[in-house]
């Protein structure tokens, strides 16, 4: 497998002591991990953002939530979707929550239930969830004010998508370009992300009204990029590049660059290759052993991507401008982590996921964390 990314990833200066040192006031670094990288040490592009890094101390400012799986904001308002009941919770002021509506008809068994949450410039809502005939994206009005939301009726967008009760994908965002994005597992049939006629184990790309741009590589298909097994995690830097993070099975999850049309290799290869009869296939930039890993969600800010890890149990940093790098905080700390999200203010929010029947909850759990950066 080869890497074919074109990049324009910027350079910083000293952004890889940046990364891998901190001052005595900052939280310290876990151990640096064993990973791999297909990616180059340095890039010749000019800088565009500079690494941001966790500073200060994590504060916790809401407890008890159940199963958290991702976070949206309506304006300053955080709206939380709870996987296994279908809830879509509003954040108020003082950290209490309360629920503004549930997602009807969600089929939670094991990962599947309500995942991924994004709110357009018209402050619409929308939802990936597990229905009884597989994974669908629905848009719905909010009504009301902060503090007293109400969820609208649901408008499909996008349904039939492959569900299982395991490798259901579910991340959605809106990227830069105004397009709504979603990242979908090979629920367990492995065959289908190298088919270009399944949507599963895909990134796939529509308007947000659910239809084809005319842009996308593959006319009349919604399929971004293919050879997916189980990605959870997408961002984009501020040039726009995009990232993914994926799931692997028992060898490599990985971080990838994602281009239109790309192939990522699910089934045929997992991680970086060793080249030979398997260089059709893009490599990730960064690989990692699943029980340091199992990466979620992600998020850039400013030139840093943070990424969530489930198994691994903890927030890994990687420079954009050398994805082949990373840092590691709060090891055990707070357990499995989900969900990473920019606050309005600029902080970095996080999610613990020890509720999801595969962690060690705490009394508190689960927990929506805030930590400064700089």
């Amino acid at each position: 497998m080869k890497s074919r990314y074109a990049l324009a990833l910027p350079t910083a200066v000293a952004l890889g002591l940046a990364l891998t040192a901190c001052s005595p006031s900052e939280p310290g670094p876990a151990e640096e991990p064993e990973y791999q990288s297909a990616a180059p040490s340095e890039t010749d592009a000019a800088a565009s953002a500079p690494a941001v890094l966790p500073a200060g101390e994590p504060q916790v400012i809401a407890t008890g939530l159940d199963t958290p799986w991702s976070v949206a904001f309506l304006g300053d308002t955080a709206l939380i979707s709870d996987r296994d009941d279908g809830d879509i919770v509003e954040l108020l002021p003082g950290g209490e929550t309360r629920v503004i509506g549930t997602v009807a008809g969600v089929v939670h068994e094991s990962e599947s239930g309500l995942l991924g949450l994004a709110v357009d410039d018209q402050d619409r809502l929308y939802a990936y969830s597990t229905g009884a005939d597989g994974n669908r994206i629905q848009r719905f009005a909010l009504t009301g004010e902060p503090g007293s939301l109400g969820l609208g009726d649901p408008e499909t967008l996008l349904d039939g998508i492959p569900s299982a009760p395991y490798h259901d994908g579910g991340r959605i965002a809106i990227s830069p370009d105004g397009m709504l994005y979603a990242t979908t597992g090979d629920a367990g049939n492995r065959d289908d992300a190298q088919d270009l006629d399944s949507l599963g184990g895909k990134i796939l790309r529509m308007t947000l009204d659910g239809g084809v741009p005319d842009d996308n590589p593959y006319p009349g298909s919604l399929v971004y990029s293919y050879g997916h097994r189980n990605p959870q995690g997408l961002a984009w830097a501020v040039d726009g590049t995009m990232f993914a993070a994926e799931f692997g099975q028992d060898t490599w999850d990985e971080l990838n660059i994602i281009e239109p049309g790309g192939n990522y290799g699910w089934p045929v290869v997992e991680g970086i290759s060793d080249g030979g009869d398997e260089d059709d296939y893009i490599d990730p930039v960064q690989q990692w052993n699943p029980d340091d890993a199992s990466p979620s969600g992600i998020a850039i800010i400013e030139g840093t991507i943070f990424i969530a890890n489930l198994r691994g149990e903890v927030l890994r940093a990687v420079p954009v401008a050398d994805p082949g790098a990373a840092t590691e905080y709060y090891g055990g700390e707070f357990g499995r982590i989900r969900a990473v999200t920019a606050s309005p203010e600029g902080d970095l929010w996080f999610t613990t996921s020890n509720t999801d029947g595969r962690g060690d909850p705490g009394g508190d759990d689960d927990r929506l964390v805030s930590v400064e950066l700089g």
